[in-house]
This record gives structure tokens, C-alpha cells and sequence, in this order.
């Protein structure tokens, strides 16, 4: 038993010594948009964009997100949020807001119908808008859209650093991974580690190399040019997506567009989740469908966290309790080099050192919370949006 123990402390050890090495999975600490944009190419009066929000249930938030955006009317054309059938008096609010600004002649709110069967409300929200810029009177000059949701607060100048970002880089689709809320226990806890394994399944050095085959975006903040939306067939082509900025971005780069995706230091989501089960849903709502709906492949996934990421602790107590010291170094070396990679996303959120520590937890809650996804699509229950009912899965 003991040589089992010791074995499998070696694998563990040798897994983590090799994803150190990894070029391609380094945290990508220099790919962050640039806080003080230049005057660049493509930084002038954004005549040629149109912003885009779908908003449901955003009430809340809304009186501090949506004003910041209205502050930057000279870096687009038209803003259009959506009011997706929200419960609450988004719409109003929106209205309101909208009226009170001097951006008021170039923004409207628009009310979202029911969605297609299998379509995501979000995506139908946001084609709407599309739909209707494109249609309006000066929509031939609409070259770019910006695809934002209605919790994140922009900074100032947000919209022509994202511009700065595609010029320089030649890029049709650029996408920010936007700062998430850390304020409760559970957000410290499960955000970094979310936004970590995010980047290990779709490392950003690989996303922005126009040569590399992975793709990814990060919906909360999206810009994409109207060349390439219309080539891949506009958000029609993703509307029964689950993770549909993924597959966006996918399907942008297939077309033979460029892709960057980065953090942002200032670019901050609102919304809050002070419960285990607010993330819990948003997590069971995409791992099965990111796992393409195929069972072995979760069970592979579930040994795979269980073996890799949450045993080093494990193993060393193992070791300690049959006093065995070489599983129990291999086991300490693979629980150091597991708390050196993990240490800059927890870093990113100005969590304490001690947080570093702290991916075999939150390992513990992604592994149970992927067994949920796939157990729930097996019992025939749909995904949710904004805590709406998107319906049972067709896959």
C-alpha cells in the first residue's frame, strides 16, 4: 500500500512540475488593458461602434454601471440596452438614467421579447439590439459592436482602450476578463480558482497567437468587429449556446479573425455572491456542456481534480501517519509548486498569501459542483440565466 501512496505521489509531483513548465499556461499578467489609452488609431470619435447590453434583473447595479458607460458617448455611435423581461424596475431605472444624461439622443432601451426555442435570453437580447442598430438610419457605418453586461462598471476611457487593444494588435475580437466580486467568504474562496482554471483550460498566451487553434472570450465585455460577426453569422450561430462567448470566439478565429483576451484592473463586475448556490448555478450551468455532454469524459474530469489538485494535502497526511518520508516530500513538492501557481490569481484579487493555499478547497467544491452539472442534465433539468428556466437540454 505504501508503494501505491508513493507512486501516485510521483505522478501528482510530475503533473504539477510539468504544468510549471508550461510557456503557454503562465499566469498572463501582462496581457491587462491599458489603463491610460494613447491616441492610436482607431482612439478618435467612435463614430463606427455601437454598445450593446442586455440587462435583466440589473436594478441593483444598474444606477452605477450604466452611467459610466453614457459618460463615454463620444467614443460611439448608439448605445442600446435591452431590458430582457427583468422582474424588478430595470427597465425604468434604465429610461430614467437615460433620460437624465446628455447622451439621451444617441441611447435607447429597448424591450426583449421571448426567445426562440433553445436560445439562450441573453444572446436574443443582444441580436435584438444588433438587429436593430444595423436597421436604423446610419447602421451601414456601424463597424464594431460592444457587447457588454449591465453589472460590470467601466472605467473611464474603457471603450477606447479596447479600441487601442484591436488596432495595435490587428485583432477582430477582444475580450476582458473583468474583476470579480471578492467581498464575501465564498467569493475569496471560489472566484480566483474559477478565474485560474478558466485560464488553465484556455491559456491567453494561446488565445491572442493567431497561429494557436484556442479560442476563448469572456462575455461579461466583449468588442468584435461587424466583419467578423456577419462572416460567422452573426449571434444566430451561437444563439443555442451555453457557453456562448467561447464559442463565439471560436468561431471568430475559424473564420480568420484575431483574438486577445486579458484582465483589466479597473473594469469591475458588481454583481455579488454571497452564497455558495449563486455560484454553484453558474458553475452546473456550463461544466457538462463544456465537457461536450459525454460522461466519461466528467468521470475522467473528477478523478482528474480528485488526483491532481485535491490530494497533495492528502498525501501528505497519508505520509505522516505511515511515516513514509519520500511520498511525503514528493507530496510537499507537489503541494509547493501547486501553491506558487495558484499564488498569482489569488494575488490578482489582492487576496492574503495565505489564499494561495487554498485551491485544494475550492478544488473540493468545482469537482462536486461539475458531478451536479452532469447529474442534473441527466435528470432532464434545464440550464438558467439570470435565474430563468432556459428549458432542458437538447444534447
Amino acid at each position: 500500500m505504501s508503494f501505491v501512496f508513493f507512486c501516485w505521489s510521483v505522478v501528482v509531483l510530475s503533473f504539477w512540475v510539468a504544468l510549471c513548465l508550461d510557456p503557454r499556461r503562465r499566469w498572463p499578467g501582462r496581457l491587462t488593458l491599458p489603463e491610460t489609452p494613447s491616441s492610436a488609431e482607431g482612439d478618435g470619435p467612435g463614430s463606427d461602434l455601437a454598445v450593446v447590453i442586455p440587462a435583466r434583473n440589473e436594478e441593483e447595479t444598474l444606477g452605477e454601471t450604466l452611467p459610466a458607460l453614457l459618460e463615454q458617448s463620444a467614443d460611439y455611435a448608439r448605445l442600446v440596452l435591452v431590458n430582457d423581461r427583468s422582474e424588478d424596475g430595470t427597465g425604468e431605472l434604465a429610461r430614467k438614467l437615460l433620460a437624465e444624461s446628455a447622451a439621451s439622443e444617441t441611447s435607447e432601451v429597448l424591450e426583449g421579447g421571448d426567445p426562440p426555442p433553445g436560445w439562450s435570453g441573453k444572446i436574443y437580447a443582444a441580436s435584438t439590439a444588433v438587429k436593430v442598430l444595423i436597421e436604423a438610419p446610419g447602421g451601414d457605418a456601424i463597424r464594431w459592436f460592444l457587447f457588454t453586461d449591465a453589472d460590470i462598471r467601466h472605467p473611464s476611457n474603457s471603450i477606447r482602450a479596447l479600441r487601442r487593444v484591436a488596432a495595435e494588435e490587428s485583432k477582430s475580437l477582444v475580450s476582458v476578463m473583468v474583476r470579480l466580486n471578492t467581498e464575501s467568504s465564498w467569493e475569496r474562496l471560489l472566484v480566483p480558482a474559477f478565474v485560474w482554471f478558466f485560464q488553465l483550460l484556455y491559456p491567453f498566451r494561446s488565445v491572442v497567437k493567431d497561429s494557436s487553434r484556442v479560442a476563448a472570450a469572456a462575455g461579461g465585455c466583449i468588442l468584435v468587429s461587424r466583419e467578423y460577426l456577419e462572416k460567422i453569422g452573426g449571434l444566430e450561430s451561437i444563439g443555442k449556446e451555453i457557453i456562448d462567448d467561447v464559442r463565439l470566439a471560436a468561431r471568430v478565429k475559424a473564420a480568420g479573425g484575431g483574438l486577445w483576451l486579458g484582465f483589466s484592473r479597473t473594469m469591475v463586475s458588481l454583481r455579488r455572491s454571497t452564497r455558495l448556490g449563486e455560484i454553484s448555478e453558474m458553475v452546473t450551468r456550463t461544466a457538462f456542456d463544456q465537457l461536450g455532454y459525454r460522461y466519461w469524459l466528467l468521470l475522467l474530469t473528477l478523478a482528474g481534480l480528485f488526483a491532481f489538485f485535491i490530494s497533495p494535502p492528502l498525501l501528505c497526511a497519508v505520509a505522516m501517519a505511515m511515516d513514509e518520508p519520500l511520498t511525503g516530500l514528493a507530496a510537499a513538492l507537489a503541494m509547493s509548486l501547486q501553491t506558487v501557481k495558484y499564488w498569482p490569481a489569488a494575488s490578482h484579487y489582492g487576496l492574503p498569501p495565505r489564499y494561495a493555499l487554498s485551491l485544494p478547497l475550492a478544488s473540493c467544491f468545482y469537482l462536486w459542483m461539475t458531478f451536479l452539472s452532469g447529474w442534473n442534465h441527466l435528470l432532464g433539468r434545464g440550464e438558467t440565466w439570470r435565474g430563468r428556466a432556459l428549458g432542458p437540454s437538447e444534447h
